[in-house]
């Protein structure tokens, strides 16, 4: 039998785990195996950039969208368990699950809309997405591939221990070029707790100026006052730079109260984090890489 559409497979995967243990995905894939009577040849059949096999990427994919919809979980990568959601969805006995049957759930919804924002833009520009060059549909899709981890990271993050998350904003630091060296910056972060103050890092490897931290894990929007203490806090320490990291996000207010004090604050909520956390290859690796071929001329020209 070929190899079923990723949708198909969405509700014998979650069959298979309604009884609630956890299995690895390589597990999932030798059970759709058996289960459609895929044959050996058909399940070494590849993606087309040859990479990965097409049986483990839909596989991959139809878990993907189960979790997007909160109907299955990863409690550590490639571990796949299902939710209280998702065994009420099995309780009403669907027939099939698809994309359609998922759009009942808000957080598929929202996923849904991030994957499409940048098609609405286009339409906005009265631009089909069929007349884009193909490497412009190749950085759509990486949009919306990015979004949709760092929606992922961001829940993550949230249930991390509050020493871990200062570890994580100390390595992220470090990963955009601040800092002395990582005990420098590791034995700066949450030792302070002065005022407002979680930590401080040097600004460069000579560390001629230091940057002051406050990182909060927090659900709901950041009170204004929080930042303003945080202000507080670089008065009393005559400084001039700090870096307020949240998982969550801030008012408008906090934005206009920064841009107004003589003091230089970059307020980073939970959406810039991640992405931040995206481009310096922080708790992400890279699944693929595409290479785009072009015409060498030298090689011709004699």
């Amino acid at each position: 039998m070929s190899i079923p559409d990723y949708e198909t497979l969405m509700l014998p995967i979650l069959k298979l785990l309604s009884d609630e243990k956890s299995r690895k995905t390589s597990e999932l894939v030798n059970s759709m195996i058996k289960e459609f009577n895929i044959s050996p040849e058909d399940a070494k059949e590849l993606i087309p950039s040859g990479r990965a096999k097409l049986i483990n990427n839909r596989v991959g994919w139809a878990c993907t969208y189960l979790r997007k919809a909160g109907l299955i979980e990863s409690p550590q990568r490639a571990i796949n368990k299902i939710t209280d959601e998702g065994i009420k969805a099995l309780k009403n006995e669907p027939i099939k699950i698809d994309n359609k049957f998922l759009l009942k759930f808000e957080k598929f919804q929202e996923f849904r809309n991030d994957r499409s924002e940048n098609i609405d833009k286009s339409k906005e520009q009265n631009i089909a997405i069929e007349e884009k060059t193909p490497e412009e549909i190749i950085g759509i899709q990486s949009q919306i591939i990015n979004k949709s981890v760092g929606r992922d990271l961001l829940d993550i993050i949230t249930g991390i221990e509050p020493e871990a998350f200062e570890q994580l904003v100390v390595d992220l630091l470090l990963a955009m070029g601040y800092g002395g060296t990582v005990e420098d910056a590791g034995s700066a972060i949450g030792k302070t707790n002065d005022g407002g103050i979680d930590g401080v890092i040097k600004e460069d490897v000579l560390g001629l100026d230091t940057i002051f931290i406050q990182a909060k894990r927090w659900k709901g929007t950041i009170p204004i006052k929080e930042v303003r203490d945080f202000a507080g806090a670089l008065l009393s320490k005559r400084s001039n730079k700090g870096v307020f990291i949240t998982t969550s996000n801030f008012p408008d207010g906090a934005y206009d109260f920064v841009e107004k004090i003589d003091r230089k604050i970059i307020l980073v909520d939970g959406i810039r984090l991640s992405n931040l956390m995206i481009k310096y290859n922080l708790g992400v690796s890279v699944k693929e890489t595409i290479e785009i071929k072009e015409i060498d001329t030298d090689y011709f020209t004699t």
